[in-house]
């Protein structure tokens, strides 16, 4: 395993949910708070910027190559401009209550898309995770949440991993064909001392690979919910990863700047960059939203 090395040093304010998109040969990322969409291509090393009026929390695409996004208040598609992205609203589950936000998302392998909600005060135990069916159906998977983190699934795709951040606590179900879940269990609890556990994607040896905010670090976890190992950043907020290049070899990781006081961000000048390591296993593919048929 080599060190994780700096890719894009753009101080983000919160970079999150990154995306390999291997039509593209491209990740793409999002700076939530500052409402921007980020893409790098990996062929020329170009980067791309668009500013989006709403916030985007996660990013996937559909089978006709359409962005499909999560935005504050729920699920849209994504039009990018030269410089700016419109969204076309799918669902909005939340835009009745603007105390909550959608945070982090992913498409599992039938095409459906699971993302949660939090309480962007960091308070209140109202979030909710949700599933948007590859057909446009809404449904309410688990809650309450405080700040509903990281979904990601078994290589099978018959578990799914979620994370209640302020319980310092990854969730595991089961996962019915038909998307229900079922015999919620705790998989890991986060250790005082090493942060709270934020985004995570799944390698191909169905591993789990889980960003510590705060915690300086990125763990692997075993399928039975042991920590095998660490990887450690030059930054304390690792927010999430993602798999990717060619032979999905390359994980890359964001991170953020939020809540870091103007010493630690001296002490931190990498933090909100985007890093990358070759951790020595392979990622999953990205899977897209929605029925390959239609």
């Amino acid at each position: 395993m080599n060190q994780p090395r700096c890719i894009w040093d753009g101080k983000a304010t919160l970079a999150e949910g990154p995306c390999w998109m291997a039509d593209e040969n491209a990740l793409y990322w999002v700076d939530i708070q500052q409402h921007r969409l980020h893409r790098l291509s990996l062929a020329d090393q170009s980067h791309r910027t668009w500013h989006i009026a709403e916030q985007v929390t996660s990013i996937a695409k559909d089978y006709r190559g359409n962005y499909v996004v999560t935005i504050r208040s729920g699920f849209a598609y994504l039009v990018l401009e030269a410089d700016h992205g419109a969204i076309k609203p799918i669902v909005l589950p939340e835009s009745h209550r603007p105390a909550l936000r959608f945070n982090d998302g992913k498409v599992d392998a039938a095409g459906r898309y699971w993302a949660g909600t939090m309480d962007d005060g960091e308070r209140e135990a109202t979030g909710k995770l949700y599933c948007l069916d590859a057909d446009g159906g809404l449904r309410i998977m688990d809650e309450p949440y405080c700040i509903s983190n990281g979904p990601t699934f078994s290589p099978d795709g018959k578990t799914l991993y979620h994370t209640s951040t302020t319980e310092r606590t990854i969730y595991q179900f089961d996962v019915a064909g038909d998307g229900r879940l079922s015999h919620k269990r705790v998989f890991y609890r986060v250790p005082e001392g090493e942060g709270y556990p934020d985004g995570m994607t799944c390698d191909a040896e169905g591993c789990i690979w889980l960003c510590h905010f705060f915690g300086w670090q990125l763990s692997r976890l075993s399928p039975g919910g042991k920590k095998l190992s660490a990887i450690t950043l030059p930054v304390s907020n690792v927010t999430s990863c993602a798999f990717g290049g060619d032979d999905l070899d390359t994980l890359y990781i964001t991170t953020a700047r939020w809540a870091l006081t103007e010493q630690q961000l001296a002490e931190q000048p990498l933090a909100g960059g985007v890093f990358a390591v070759c951790p020595g296993v392979k990622g999953m593919p990205t899977h897209r939203f929605g029925k390959a048929n239609l």
